[in-house]
C-alpha cells in the first residue's frame, strides 16, 4: 500500500523530534544536525530504528537544514565552507558547490532511514524532511521567489532519486516561501507532499494569514497532506487543529512540541511526559480529519509509544469535503457565495489615460496608489489587468503583483487574455489568486486550464466559445457546461468556477440585461456554481451610467450574482451592494451598512498629490515619501521637526497595527521603506547645513551560531534603524566569540540575539553568559520563535522580545 492509498485508512504516526534528540546524543552547540548523516550514520541509523521500535509508521530523514541556501556557509564536518564567494555564505545563492553538498547530505540522510527501515523489518515510508531557507522572500526580503524554488529543488530532486517515499515541508511561517518549496516538489517529483505550517499564539503566520490562509494554499497546489507542527504542545496544538479541521478538506497531520522549552543548567528541557502528551495526543485523533500524528521538538521515541498505545484501536475520520470558493492573499481569504463582493476594476488600461502612461513609464506607485484607493472605497478583491499595447505584459503583470501585495493585502484578480502574463502574475503571486478568464474556445481551454491546475487559482469563466456570445440563456449554459466537463477532466472542482454569462450593452440590445439575469439564474441554479459580472457594460453608451449600472447590479445580486466587478469609487455601485447585503442579513448587526453610511468607507481617497508626509509612510510609498519630506524641508521645516511631528507618529501607527494584527509584515516593510526614505531626506538636509545626525544608541544584532535563520532579526533591524538607532548587524550564524570580538571593539552596550531553531537555544545561552562574564554593563535582548520570557530569564538575558515593535521598545529602555 502507498502513502497515498493508506491516508484516512488508519491512523498514521510520524516519528519524533530529530534536532533535540542529536543534542542529547551529543550534537555540539552549534553544529548542523546535517553533518551527522555521514560523519555518525551509525546514530542516526539506530535513533531512526527507535522510533520503528515504537511503531512509527513514517521516518523523517535528518535533512531540516539541507538546502543549497543554509548549507551555502555552513560548515561541513570538515571545518571547510561550501560557498566560494567573497561574502563567505551570505550571498544565499545556490553555487556549485552548495548544491553538490546537499545533494550529498540528502542521499546518505535517505540510506540511513531506508537502512534503518530495512533493519526493522517493518512496512515503513522515508519522508524527506525540507525546512525553511531562513531567509525573507521579496518583496519583503532579498531571496528571490525563484531563487528559493530553485534551493528547494536541489534536496528534493535529490531525496526522491534517492528512494524517498513522500516530501514533508515543515516548520514554516511564510505562505509565499511555503508555495516555493511545494512548486519545487510537483516541479521536481512525483511524490506525495505534506505542507506544514508553524503559527504564532493567535494561529497566525509571519504575514498575517490564519488558518484559512493556510488551508487555501495548501489545497488550491495540491499538497496531499495539511499539518501543523512545532511552537507549542498538544495542549495549545489541539485548538488549532479543530479550527483547522473546520476549514481544510485534506487529511490533517499534527505534530506538537513536548511543550515549551525552557533552559535547565545550560540545558534546553521539555516538561510534557510521554504519558501526558499520548493522552492529549489520543484525544487529538478524535477531531474530524485528524488521520496523522507525530512530534515535533522534544518529543522522544517514548512520547511515540505511548501515543501509539493510547490510539491503538482508534480509526481517523476522513476530512469532509468543504467545497469552498475561496481566493486568498497572504494575509486575507475572500469566500465566494455567502455574500456578495466587490471586485475593483480600476487597475485596468482601457481608457485611462493616466494609467496607460503609469504602466509604460513604470510609476508603480501610482498603481499602488489606485489599489489603496479602491480598498478604502470597500474592494473586497482587486482586478489587475496589463494589457497595453508596447509594453511586455507578462512583465508587467509580476511587477505589479509584487507592488500590490506590498501595499495592502486584499487577494487579487489577475486579468489577461495572454496565457503567458496569467502564468507570470500567477506564479509570483502569493495566495490563491481569481483567473480571469476561460472561456469556451478550446483554445483557450487548453491554455488557461493546465494553469488553474497548477497554480491553484479559482477561475473566472466568460459563456462564449468560437461561434461567440450565445443569444439565449440555455446557449450560455450549453457553454457553462462544456466548461465545467473539461475543468472536470483537469481535475478542477465546480466550486473553484465562477461563471460570467457576460452582459452586453442594452444601448445596444435593449434585451441584454434581461438574457444577463436569466442566463445568471438559469447557471446558478443549474450547476450550483458561483457567478460574476463585469457590471458597468450594461450602460455603455448611455448617459448617467451609474444608476443604470446600479439598478442592474442590484436586479442581479437578487437573480442570485456573487461577484461584482465594478468601480467601489462610486456611490451607487457601492450603496447597491451594501443596501443587498444588508436587507438579505447577510451584514452582522448592520455593521458594514452602518460603517459606510458614517463614511469610514464612503469618503474618496485623496489623490497621490494630496496626501501629507504621514499618510506616504502609512501608505509605504517610497517616491512620494521623499519627495514630500523634501519639499517640506525647502519651506524651511526643521529636520528634527520631521522626525518627530511625521516620521515617528507615522511609524508608531504602523507597530502598533501591526502588533494587533490589522496590518501584516509587507505593509510594515514598505512603511519601513518609505520611513527609511524620509529619513535619508533628513539626513541630506542635515549635511548640507553642517550637522551630523545623533543616533539613540548603538545596537549589535546576531542570529547565533549554528542558526541561519535571519528573518527576525532582519525586521528587527529595519525598525530600529527607522527608531534612529545605530544598528551593526553581524548576520547569522555568529560564534559567540566573534560577538564579543565585535563588542568589545565597537563599544557596544547592547546586544540583540536571535535563534529560530530549538537546537540553537543552547549557543544563546552560552553566547550570553560569555558576553556577560566578559564585558561588564552590556545587556542584552533575546528574541527568536523558539524562545520564551522565562527562557530569556532563566538564560539571564537583559530583556526579551517577542516581535519587533517589542525590540524598539526594549531598545529605547534600555538606553533612557
Amino acid at each position: 500500500m502507498t502513502f497515498r492509498e493508506a491516508l484516512t485508512t488508519r491512523l498514521l504516526f510520524f516519528d519524533g523530534a530529530m534536532g533535540t534528540a542529536l543534542q542529547a546524543q551529543g550534537l555540539p552547540p552549534g553544529e548542523a544536525p546535517e553533518n551527522w548523516n555521514a560523519a555518525h550514520p551509525e546514530r542516526l541509523i539506530a535513533l531512526h530504528g527507535e522510533y520503528l521500535s515504537a511503531g512509527c509508521d513514517v521516518i523523517t530523514t535528518n535533512t531540516f537544514g539541507a538546502n543549497p541556501i543554509k548549507l551555502n556557509g555552513q560548515p561541513t564536518v570538515g571545518g571547510k565552507r561550501s560557498c566560494t564567494c567573497s561574502a563567505d555564505g551570505a550571498c544565499g545563492s545556490v553555487t556549485e558547490p552548495s548544491a553538490a553538498l546537499t545533494a550529498q547530505t540528502v542521499a546518505a540522510a535517505v540510506n540511513n532511514v531506508k537502512t534503518a527501515i530495512a533493519l526493522s523489518r517493518k512496512n515503513a515510508w522515508c519522508a524527506l524532511d525540507i525546512g525553511p531557507t531562513g531567509r525573507l522572500l521579496e518583496p519583503n526580503g532579498n531571496l528571490s521567489f525563484e531563487d528559493a524554488v530553485a534551493a528547494f529543488a536541489v534536496p528534493i530532486r535529490a531525496g526522491a532519486a534517492a528512494g524517498a517515499d513522500l516530501v514533508v515541508v515543515e516548520t514554516m511561517t511564510d505562505p509565499y516561501e511555503l508555495k516555493a518549496a511545494l512548486l519545487a516538489a510537483k516541479e521536481n517529483c512525483a511524490l506525495p507532499v505534506v505542507v506544514s505550517f508553524s503559527p504564532d499564539k493567535d494561529g497566525k503566520l509571519l504575514t498575517g494569514g490564519g488558518f484559512d490562509v493556510m488551508a487555501a494554499l495548501a489545497e488550491g497546489l495540491g499538497a496531499d497532506v495539511l499539518s501543523l507542527n512545532c511552537g507549542f504542545g498538544p495542549d495549545v496544538m489541539a485548538g488549532f487543529a479543530r479550527r483547522l479541521a473546520a476549514l481544510s478538506s485534506l487529511p490533517l497531520l499534527i505534530m506538537p512540541n513536548a511543550g515549551l522549552p525552557r533552559m535547565e543548567d545550560g540545558v534546553t528541557c521539555f516538561d510534557v511526559t510521554p504519558a501526558d502528551f499520548a493522552g492529549q495526543m489520543a484525544e487529538m485523533a478524535a477531531i474530524p480529519g485528524v488521520c496523522l500524528l507525530g512530534g515535533c521538538c522534544g518529543t522522544t521515541p517514548e512520547h511515540l509509544k505511548e501515543t501509539i498505545a493510547r490510539c491503538k484501536g482508534l480509526l481517523p475520520t476522513a476530512p469532509a469535503q468543504k467545497s469552498r470558493t475561496v481566493v486568498s492573499s497572504y494575509a486575507k481569504t475572500v469566500l465566494l457565495g455567502h455574500a456578495p463582493v466587490a471586485i475593483g476594476e480600476r487597475i485596468n488600461p482601457t481608457g485611462k489615460k493616466k494609467l496607460q502612461a503609469a504602466l509604460r513609464e513604470g510609476d508603480w506607485e501610482y498603481i499602488a496608489a489606485q489599489g489603496i484607493s479602491q480598498k478604502q472605497d470597500g474592494a473586497d478583491i482587486l482586478d489587475v489587468n496589463c494589457g497595453l499595447p508596447g509594453i511586455d505584459e507578462a512583465a508587467a503583470m509580476q511587477t505589479a503583483v509584487s507592488v500590490l501585495q506590498s501595499a495592502l493585502s486584499l487577494p487579487l484578480q489577475l486579468d489577461s487574455a495572454s496565457p503567458e502574463a496569467l502564468e507570470a502574475g500567477l506564479r509570483k503571486y502569493n495566495g490563491i489568486a481569481l483567473v480571469n478568464s476561460v472561456s469556451g474556445k478550446e483554445e483557450s481551454l487548453s491554455q488557461v486550464l493546465p494553469l488553474v491546475k497548477k497554480y491553484g487559482g479559482m477561475l473566472v469563466c466568460l459563456t462564449l466559445d468560437e461561434t461567440g456570445i450565445p443569444e439565449t440563456p440555455e446557449g450560455r449554459l450549453a457553454v457553462a457546461r462544456k466548461i465545467a466537463r473539461r475543468a472536470e477532466e483537469y481535475g478542477i472542482a465546480r466550486h473553484r468556477l465562477l461563471f460570467d454569462p457576460l452582459c452586453m450593452a442594452v444601448s445596444a440590445d435593449v434585451n441584454a440585461a434581461k438574457t444577463t439575469l436569466e442566463a445568471l439564474r438559469l447557471i446558478k441554479q443549474t450547476l450550483g456554481v458561483s457567478t460574476v459580472l463585469g457590471v458597468s457594460n450594461v450602460s455603455f453608451g448611455l448617459p448617467n451610467r451609474d444608476t443604470v449600472s446600479a439598478a442592474f447590479l442590484t436586479q442581479a445580486l437578487a437573480a442570485g450574482l456573487d461577484a461584482a466587478i465594478i468601480n467601489p469609487g462610486s456611490t451607487a455601485m457601492r450603496t447597491a451592494l451594501l443596501t443587498h447585503r444588508l436587507l438579505t442579513g447577510r451584514d452582522a448587526q448592520c455593521a458594514g451598512y452602518i460603517a459606510a453610511m458614517a463614511g469610514t468607507q464612503t469618503q474618496a481617497a485623496p489623490q497621490s498629490d494630496e496626501i501629507t508626509l504621514r499618510e506616504a509612510i502609512l501608505r509605504g510609498l517610497e517616491g512620494q515619501a521623499y519627495a514630500l519630506a523634501k519639499k517640506t524641508l525647502e519651506n524651511n521645516a526643521e529636520p528634527n521637526a520631521i522626525i518627530s511631528g511625521a516620521l515617528i507618529p507615522a511609524l508608531g501607527e504602523v507597530g502598533e497595527s501591526f502588533a494587533a494584527g490589522t496590518l501584516f509584515l509587507p505593509q510594515l516593510m514598505q512603511s519601513a521603506k518609505a520611513a527609511q526614505e524620509v529619513s535619508r531626506a533628513v539626513r541630506e538636509a542635515l549635511e548640507l547645513s553642517g550637522q551630523k545626525p545623533e543616533p539613540h544608541g548603538r545596537i549589535a544584532l546576531a542570529t547565533v551560531e549554528g542558526d541561519v535563520h535571519d528573518i527576525g532579526k532582519n525586521i528587527v533591524r529595519v525598525m530600529l534603524e527607522n527608531y534612529g538607532f545605530d544598528v551593526l548587524d553581524l548576520g547569522k550564524n555568529v560564534p559567540a566569540g566573534d560577538i564579543l570580538a565585535a563588542v568589545r571593539r565597537e563599544d557596544i552596550r547592547l546586544v540583540g540575539l536571535s535563534a529560530l531553531m530549538t537546537t540553537t537555544v543552547p549557543a544563546m545561552a552560552q553566547t550570553v553568559a560569555l558576553l556577560k562574564e566578559s564585558v561588564p554593563g552590556v545587556k542584552v535582548l533575546v528574541g527568536g520563535a523558539v524562545l520564551t520570557e522565562q527562557a530569556a530569564k532563566e538564560m539571564g538575558a537583559d530583556g526579551y522580545a517577542g516581535d519587533a515593535m517589542g525590540a524598539v521598545r526594549a531598545a529605547g529602555d534600555c538606553f533612557t
